[in-house]
């Protein structure tokens, strides 16, 4: 019997093109194929154990003869590729509509949100990560208008300096503009950044906050809530479904720290969904590597903490190609690795082409009522 889960879902962690993904200027991107060859091979031992090796070639990974635990692939039905839409899909909801989001900073969107916010805004224009914040920092400490512009997956952020906007004012701001915006994008993220220190040297907080609309159906946060098993969302999970169905949010932005929460909790949650996001995977190569193969080093400390009854999950929710000139998000596989004490190994869960088969599976396995997409893996999992 299954009483416990650990998802671990990594920002980002791309294991190859989507058969779409050229119509999205992302054919042949596989994020850590790339991080692989450029790093000259990765360490990722535990990773490497559990049968990463076996969905792919990645230089310094290995496929096991005995993987600890079993592997697959999951692809994404839903049109996108950012965190909204990919987490939505591994807790079991698809977008079904056809439209792509907007992924540049119209004049409309400018005047939308300007009139959402009853002010001006600086920037108003399409960026990979958080460059506006160093390009307008400084006209932004004089005139006290915030920052606001649209990633390549069409998440507006809005950001302001402490000092000069308090963190609260920024989250209302934030929080107008999502309700407002819902005219204009019927699927829509404004993730409020704020940030502090002088210029040359600004840094964002871990205060950061992402206001999202609520999916329009229901979850598999919903079914377990409804099922009252507990569900705790760390990292920007619980902000990503708006609260809903999550009985305790923990919002924490640092690796390190994100691990710290989940392994304490062993202690704390004795059943239901622990639901993790962790962003390992950034612009800058270096900074990826040394995260990646840091967070690799944690997962043994987490495994030493399973007990009879609990599962783990390790999976991405888009890729993030950042060896390519321009880097950002790209439509991705992303690999879906399963372990607990009582599970079975080595078992090779295919490709799966909806990601909401992993909402489902886990819906199974703590007693949920079926969610309307997906098809259950439980039983390749269950030792025999």
């Amino acid at each position: 019997m299954m009483t416990r889960i650990v998802l671990l879902v990594l920002d980002g962690f791309g294991i190859g093109a989507l058969p779409d993904a050229e119509s999205y200027g992302d054919g042949g991107c596989n994020t850590l194929q790339r991080l692989a060859a450029i790093s000259k091979g990765l360490t990722l031992p535990n990773l490497e154990q559990l049968g990463l090796g076996h969905l792919g070639q990645f230089q310094g990974i290995r496929p096991m003869v005995q993987p600890e635990g079993c592997f697959g692939m999951l692809g994404f039905a839903t049109k996108g590729k950012n965190s909204l839409s990919g987490h939505w899909e591994l807790a079991g909801y698809v977008i079904e509509a056809g439209e792509r989001p907007c992924e540049t900073f119209t004049s409309e969107l400018a005047t939308a949100l300007e009139a959402a916010l009853g002010q001006k805004t600086l920037g108003n224009c399409r960026a990979v990560s958080l460059e506006p914040i160093g390009e307008f920092g400084g006209q932004h400490q004089k005139s006290g208008a915030p920052i606001a512009w649209i990633d390549t997956t069409g998440t507006i952020f809005l950001a302001a300096h402490e000092q000069v906007i308090p963190v609260e004012e920024l989250y209302r701001l934030a929080r107008e503009a999502r309700k407002l915006l819902k005219q204009l994008m019927p699927i829509v993220r404004v993730v409020a950044c704020p940030f502090v220190g002088q210029l040359g040297a600004l840094t964002v907080t871990e205060r950061r906050r992402d206001f999202a609309v609520e999916p329009p159906g229901l979850t598999l946060l919903d079914h377990l809530s409804r099922a009252s098993q507990l569900v705790i969302g760390v990292g920007k999970v619980g902000d990503l479904f708006s609260g809903r169905g999550v009985t305790r949010s923990v919002p924490l932005f640092q690796p390190e720290a994100v691990m710290d929460e989940v392994v304490g909790m062993f202690s704390k949650v004795p059943r239901g969904l622990i639901y993790a996001n962790l962003p390992v995977i950034s612009p800058d190569l270096h900074t990826t590597v040394s995260t990646l193969q840091q967070f690799d080093r944690r997962l043994r400390d987490l495994q030493e903490c399973l007990k009879i009854g609990d599962v783990l999950i390790i999976t991405g929710d888009h890729g993030f190609d950042c060896a390519r000139p321009t880097p950002g998000h790209s439509r991705e596989y992303v690999p879906c690795l399963v372990t607990g004490p009582r599970l079975a190994r080595g078992v090779d869960l295919g490709t799966r082409t909806t990601a909401a088969d992993l909402g489902q599976t886990i819906g199974e396995a703590l007693g949920a009522t079926r969610l309307p997409w997906g098809d259950s893996f439980l039983d390749a999992l269950r030792s025999r």
